[in-house]
């Protein structure tokens, strides 16, 4: 029998997590979506919580918490606004990857400053996807090429979270180009390298409070130091970790947004009559609406199943199995959510006056936030089939899907 019961501290953390919130985050909605960012206030606070450095490792300046806490947090962040959650201060998905890909001793020098003073305008990055994929080869039109004490960084990078805010990133690009995916590296690429040229912000469908732009390298030096070659089974197995422990977080956002949009079509179907009762008493809406409480329920339960793998330490497929599943699942599962949240509202479900529009909105575009649903499905169909994982399959390339990290 499995059973999930969080700790009495874990319960603490999401009460106080969700308080925050719903006071912080929820009445700025509209606020956070026309400025397109948030507000040094909000990031004061989200930075004195040690919101975005809940699952980093304590040697690096996080709370060591896991991935469940992580998950916990996330909901309710996705609860009162996605777009927020992305746009918080913290080491993001470049923390998750130089955990994974560096040494203890760069994970420690590149993410022990985000938790000292000044944290709440400090942001970390990680450009991985590309404007349009390679054409001659497999892997990455970006390249490094080795130089006396490192290498040089040219190409242009897309999709990249606070790419205008970052002082840090970390640029994936092609080392050696006959090895096509098996050939590339990570390179932690500083704000004031004089080869580096941030780009335009990119206009979202969804998630307006989150900067997403571009970035370009044109001969950007970097050091021998400056280059993560990865942890524990080589340098393609720990990006997969990286991606699927990013997966977790995005996942546990599209809990909280699917929950958020059930939450809000259940209450309107409770007011709206029509024929002299509640609309949600129709059969056609009333299934509608069980149906997406058990995505919301489902999903939740496979995160945190998820999550509690990579805690527990379980043996590593079976962890990105059971990421895989759950990430997949709860990205689509947001999406039916969102997208009925819309259609019960009928013709205002279209209108900005209501929230409903945003919520489809961010639910589409987080489906864009990680691997998507169908490389998810990739990496657990090739597990339970005891395939190798082929990085050009598994791993989000430009051939499949860019992604937004």
């Amino acid at each position: 029998m499995i059973s999930f019961q969080a700790s009495e501290e874990q319960q603490l953390i999401q009460q106080s997590v969700a308080d925050f919130a719903k006071s912080t985050l929820a009445p700025r909605v509209r606020e956070l979506e026309k400025k397109r960012g948030v507000p040094e206030d909000i990031r004061q606070g989200a930075h004195e919580m040690g919101l975005g450095l809940m699952a980093l490792p304590e040697t690096c300046g996080g709370q060591g918490l896991g991935y469940v806490a992580a998950a916990l947090v996330e909901e309710e962040l996705g609860a009162a606004d996605a777009g927020a959650s992305f746009g918080l201060p913290g080491p993001a998905s470049f923390g998750r990857a130089v955990v994974e890909l560096g040494t203890e001793a760069q994970a420690s020098a590149l993410l022990s400053d985000f938790a000292a003073d000044g944290g709440a305008d400090r942001f970390g990055a990680v450009a991985w996807s590309e404007p349009s994929p390679c054409k001659e080869r497999a892997g990455f039109t970006t390249v490094a090429t080795r130089i006396e004490g490192g290498y040089a960084l040219t190409g242009k990078k897309a999709f990249v979270l606070h790419a205008h805010v970052a002082d840090r990133f970390l640029v994936f690009a092609q080392v050696d180009a006959d090895k096509g995916w098996d050939g590339i590296g990570a390179f932690v690429v500083r704000k004031d390298n004089a080869g580096l040229l941030v780009g335009g912000r990119h206009d979202t469908l969804g998630l307006d409070a989150a900067d997403f732009g571009e970035i370009q390298m044109k001969d950007a030096k970097v050091s021998e130091e400056d280059r993560l070659l990865g942890g524990e089974g080589g340098f393609t197995q720990a990006t997969l970790r990286f991606f699927a422990k990013q997966a977790i977080v995005v996942a546990a956002r599209a809990v909280g947004v699917a929950r958020f949009a059930f939450e809000i079509a259940r209450e309107h179907c409770d007011t709206r009559k029509a024929f002299g009762k509640p609309i949600g008493h129709f059969q056609a809406v009333a299934f509608a609406l069980s149906d997406r409480h058990m995505d919301v329920e489902s999903a939740r339960w496979l995160v945190w199943k998820a999550a509690h793998a990579w805690d527990a330490k379980l043996p590593e497929r079976e962890a990105l199995l059971a990421t895989a599943q759950a990430a997949a699942h709860a990205l689509d599962a947001c999406m039916r959510t969102a997208d009925d949240c819309v259609g019960l509202h009928g013709g205002s479900g279209f209108i900005r006056d209501l929230i409903a529009e945003k919520l489809m909105r961010d639910a589409k575009q987080l489906a864009l936030c990680c691997p998507t649903a169908e490389q998810l499905d990739q990496i657990a169909a090739a597990i339970d089939l005891g395939l190798p994982l082929d990085p050009a399959l598994v791993l989000p390339t430009p051939e499949t899907q860019a992604i937004f990290t």
